[in-house]
């Protein structure tokens, strides 16, 4: 078959753009998101000035802004923003929590299993609040084990990514795929229509996962082996409807999987309990632990104490707001208010609306007696821990007589987890069962974490990610492009001719492994967007159904293994765990390889080729 002669003229540049987009989408030093507006920029104004005509009519440089309103844009939105209400309600960490425990006793076992729920969560929540909620565990389980976290974080970080090619919503490559697919004239797929082969697929990637990839990591120094390095004193108050009250310190203990470390038992206001572990637990006791911020409010959770007294409890008549809180670091600087003062002395939680609930001491732990942290005299150089509404932090930064740290953290809205869980599975369920689109399912998701209080609308605009956004829409523009002028169907002409005689089954593993090659080298969701088109071309070409052609660019566009910019969560892992590049390249590329070769054989199978 002889190859096809030079496309028109708009069709050569909407090509030569492309080459240069992805050239400019790999750059480093070039923000994504103004490579993306420049994209934009460069194909109106090209259309503008010369204007293109087809069988459909004018082509409107206006077109290649629709991809700003197109419904997978507006899918994807709308997912980061319920997915974010999973995030802020702490609704994932009861998993993170189940796995910690799990690793002392089968580290093995444990490992696969963190793959398997890793996977199955991505399928339908994006990764990388998953990858972000296992990073500190699997940092955690290698420090305590005395071993490198490198064989752990990035098969894990490898596992968010196959678990994401399993749904429609899976990944944003997904959405874009079969949005492109059905503004082709497919008919749309469902959200677990390529769940099998995904599925068999997965489960090959899996094992070498966990039996081979661990080994082939070199060692590395995790960059992140203490996410926490400063270490406080708190006291946790037992209320009457404490898990605590009434069991024996060792139950108590162990309800926290022996995580918890109680120096001090102090009983009314002058007696002190040692901590025995047969020693009963009673209400109004008060136990001094100390342990990392995040720690600390995990004990409080699980065990439904309090860090501060039950008379400063977060309630509509108290200073501090019930929602939008946050944990602080405040420093006691020379000169600050605080200082050879206790917090009682200064009227603090009246003053500042803020709630002390831990201190730090560098030189030494420190000893609060029975008295409590409010009659503590501050040392310059204690850091405080201290709860309170985002306003009241925010107007205390501003007064500048004490130091806060940038250690501000949001604090999960627990009690409003399980309605982030029903929302997020009406979400799924309704899409799944074709109910409603994923756009709209999705979108009325957002809405009710919104009104459920579950996140705000602050929480909302920080889950959006403007290169993200970007990408999608100046990767829409080029698939218009290509398509309108002609410039897909001549690259898919051109891809028929080089493998020209080829079976339908070489065809198809050829596409894939052309597009496994882009997205490792540019945006996945840029090469899903370019691959799409030419994949329904190739098909009507060769009179095949079009549905495969088109799987195996969604397939081929979430191989992002081989290199760490191929993925952001790969970004995330390659920091925490201290990678270089090249161990990206020798444990994703036969990861690459491997799902391959098993969609080349998977795919013809199931599509009866």
């Amino acid at each position: 078959m002889p190859f096809p002669d030079l496309p028109n003229g708009h069709a050569l540049f909407v090509l030569l753009l492309t080459v240069f987009a992805l050239y400019l989408f790999r750059r480093d030093d070039i923000p994504l998101e103004t490579s993306c507006v420049v994209v934009l920029l460069v194909l109106t104004m090209g259309f503008t000035f010369a204007p293109f005509h087809n069988f459909n009519g004018h082509l409107e440089p206006m077109e290649f802004f629709s991809g700003f309103g197109h419904e997978a844009l507006v899918a994807v939105c709308a997912l980061m923003v319920a997915g974010q209400g999973l995030v802020r309600t702490g609704a994932l960490e009861p998993i993170g929590r189940f796995l910690a425990r799990i690793w002392k006793t089968a580290p093995l076992f444990s490992l696969l299993l963190t793959l398997l729920i890793a996977g199955i969560l991505s399928a339908f929540v994006n990764n990388t609040p998953i990858v972000v909620l296992l990073l500190p565990i699997l940092i955690s389980v290698a420090v305590r084990s005395n071993r490198s976290p490198s064989g752990l974080l990035l098969p894990m970080g490898f596992a968010t990514i196959v678990g994401g090619m399993a749904t429609t919503i899976g990944t944003s490559t997904n959405l874009l795929v079969v949005s492109v697919a059905a503004d082709l004239g497919l008919e749309r797929f469902g959200m677990f229509d390529f769940m099998l082969p995904a599925a068999i697929a997965g489960a090959i990637a899996v094992v070498y996962l966990w039996l081979v990839a661990p080994k082939i990591t070199p060692q590395r120094q995790a960059l992140m082996k203490n996410t926490s390095p400063r270490i406080f004193t708190a006291q946790l108050h037992i209320n009457e409807d404490s898990f605590a009250d009434g069991k024996p310190l060792s139950e108590v203990i162990g309800k926290t999987d022996g995580m918890m470390k109680v120096t001090r038992i102090h009983r009314g206001s002058d007696a002190t309990i040692m901590p025995m572990p047969d020693a009963i637990i009673r209400a109004g006791d008060k136990l001094r632990v100390t342990d990392s911020p995040d720690r600390l409010k995990e004990y409080e959770q699980v065990l439904g104490a309090r860090l501060y007294k039950s008379g400063q409890e977060v309630n509509d008549d108290h200073p501090l707001t019930a929602e939008n809180q946050q944990l602080s670091e405040l420093v006691v600087t020379p000169g600050s208010p605080l200082a050879g003062r206790s917090l009682k002395d200064v009227s603090f939680m009246n003053q500042y609306g803020l709630v002390a609930i831990a201190l730090h001491r560098a030189d030494r732990v420190v000893d609060m007696h029975n008295k409590g942290l409010g009659k503590v005299t501050l040392h310059v150089g204690d850091v405080l821990l201290v709860q309170g509404g985002q306003n009241e932090i925010s107007e205390f930064k501003k007064r500048g007589d004490i130091l806060v740290l940038d250690a501000t953290t949001d604090l999960p809205r627990s009690h409003r987890a399980p309605r982030a869980l029903i929302i997020m599975g009406l979400v799924i369920l309704f899409a799944a069962v074709g109910l409603l689109p994923i756009a709209v399912s999705a979108l009325g998701g957002a809405l009710l974490m919104i009104l459920t209080h579950c996140i705000t609308w602050r929480d909302a605009m920080n889950a959006l990610s403007a290169p993200v956004v970007l990408i999608v829409a100046a990767s829409l523009a080029l698939g218009i492009g290509m398509t309108e002028t002609g410039a897909a169907e001549y690259l898919a002409q051109a891809f028929v001719s080089v493998l020209h005689g080829a079976p339908p089954t070489v065809l198809l593993s050829g596409l894939m492994l052309l597009l496994a090659i882009l997205t490792n080298v540019v945006s996945n969701n840029a090469a899903a967007v370019i691959g799409t088109p030419i994949a329904v071309s190739v098909a009507t070409q060769l009179n095949l159904p079009p549905e495969p052609f088109v799987i195996a660019v969604l397939f081929g566009a979430n191989m992002s293994f081989a290199t760490p910019m191929a993925y952001k969560t790969n970004l995330l892992v390659m920091n925490a765990g201290g990678y270089k590049f090249s161990d990206f390249v020798k444990v994703g590329v036969p990861l690459v390889i491997l799902m391959w070769i098993s969609l080349s054989i998977i795919l013809p199978i199931l599509y009866d080729f």
